[in-house]
């Protein structure tokens, strides 16, 4: 009987630990409505389309999409702790600064956010895939310069990875943005994901 017990016991163990080492990696997306799939349904936005293409993968990854939107590099950094405590990702995609952008917000503010959220990230032993963005022409071109600095200096200084422009190759067709001049159609969002896909790609090994 005792020798049965300890048979049992032994094999819950290995069954649990077994389980436990299955338990895909996650890919954390903190994001505003270029994540969100603004004004089109859910399955058609790139982040569902990562979502499918990690799930195909071996071992597969589960992708949790806690984009927004309207919200800000402000509001992001106050989500970020708790989503990082209860998923625990492996890696962190932020792809915030848009509505701080549009809304004429202090760029200071805005690197100081990023930067945190950066910094949380690795303390919660998670890499880190900087989204960039780009404004209208009417923002003017120091506003918008200094934007641009934001991204492509906190990756140089944090050494993570980085996409300069989400919209690539998006934003400037329009059979593939949608009547705002922001956000894409449903036909540019497979685009929108292999240029994610093309930074994202080495953080997955």
């Amino acid at each position: 009987m005792r020798r049965f017990l300890g048979l049992l016991a032994a094999f819950c163990i290995g069954w649990v630990g077994a389980a436990h080492a299955a338990a895909p990696k996650t890919v954390l997306v903190l994001g505003d409505s270029l994540s969100a799939a603004h004004n089109i349904a859910v399955e058609q936005g790139w982040v569902h389309l990562l979502e499918v293409r990690l799930a195909k993968m071996e071992p597969p990854w589960r992708v949790i999409n806690a984009s927004i939107s309207g919200e800000t590099t402000a509001s992001g950094r106050r989500h970020l702790p708790t989503l990082l405590e209860t998923y625990r990702p492996a890696v962190v995609i932020l792809e915030l600064g848009a509505n701080d952008g549009l809304r004429g917000l202090p760029l200071d503010a805005l690197k100081d956010n990023l930067a945190a959220m950066i910094d949380q990230a690795r303390a919660a032993h998670a890499k880190v895939l900087l989204l960039g963005i780009e404004l209208p022409i009417n923002y003017g071109p120091r506003y918008r310069d200094g934007l641009r600095a934001i991204y492509t200096g906190l990756a140089r200084e944090k050494g993570v990875a980085l996409v300069p422009f989400l919209l690539e190759g998006v934003a400037l067709d329009l059979t593939k943005m949608q009547d705002d001049g922001l956000h894409p159609t449903a036909a540019g969002e497979p685009a929108v994901l292999a240029t994610v896909w093309s930074a994202l790609e080495p953080l997955l090994r």
